[in-house]
């Protein structure tokens, strides 16, 4: 969720994310930023520190005392070190001062993600498959798969979860945004061209249809094994 009201930046951090495959739900009020983050789960809040009606410091510190540890970015245009202090001493995990390259951005969003709430490796391994995601990079067998954007996304969700099914509402939800309206069949359409993807190596990962119920992520020799014992 990101925090801004700035009618230049806002839009151009939130779409900057997204090309990176991230779902983002914007903000511009501290009253909508409040309301978001109490009835949605997010991997990371990115909060300006001086909006209209309040101030990000402060939801920090209010989401703290509401035990909501969802790891938290302050963005600001202050540079004083009391207010870095003060930011950090209210439960934000990290500081940025305005202006900032977005590159530097992305690292800390990635850096936060993965401090917590729970641990987040750097590296999945799902069989042959393994999956850097600080590096935005896939592999089997130590040949590289193409994929990236909201595909990138979808496999890393598949990943953290694998071995168990993953709802269309779930994959909406953090590969896309809960305001999403695009057509119904988009998580399909990506879940193909993922498959697609995939079978071009040998050995890699299965995304098997749960039908009714989502899509499950299955190392190759879990399906081996499995086909094995049918044939009995």
């Amino acid at each position: 969720m990101l925090l801004e009201d700035d009618r230049r930046l806002g839009p151009l951090v939130t779409r900057g994310l997204r090309t990176e495959g991230y779902a983002v739900d914007p903000a511009t009020t501290i009253e909508e930023a409040r309301w978001l983050a109490t009835e949605n789960e997010y991997d990371a809040l990115i909060l300006d520190l001086v909006v209209p009606d309040g101030d990000g410091i402060d939801l920090c510190a209010e989401l703290r005392s509401a035990e909501n540890w969802t790891p938290c970015l302050l963005l600001t245009a202050r540079d004083a070190v009391e207010d870095r202090v003060n930011g950090l001493d209210a439960g934000a995990d990290d500081y940025l001062v305005k202006p900032f390259a977005f590159e530097e951005l992305l690292a800390r969003v990635r850096a936060i993600i993965r401090r917590g709430p729970v641990p987040r490796p750097t590296v999945l391994e799902v069989g042959s498959l393994r999956i850097d995601v600080a590096g935005r990079a896939a592999t089997i067998d130590g040949s590289s798969v193409v994929v990236a954007g909201r595909e990138f996304a979808l496999l890393e969700l598949l990943a953290r979860r694998v071995g168990t099914v993953v709802d269309r509402a779930t994959i909406l939800e953090h590969v896309w945004d809960w305001a999403y309206d695009g057509t119904s069949n988009v998580v399909d359409v990506h879940v193909h061209g993922l498959r697609c993807r995939l079978a071009e190596h040998r050995g890699a990962p299965t995304i098997e249809t749960v039908r009714g119920a989502g899509y499950v992520l299955r190392p190759a020799q879990l399906v081996e094994v499995g086909a094995t014992r049918g044939r009995r």
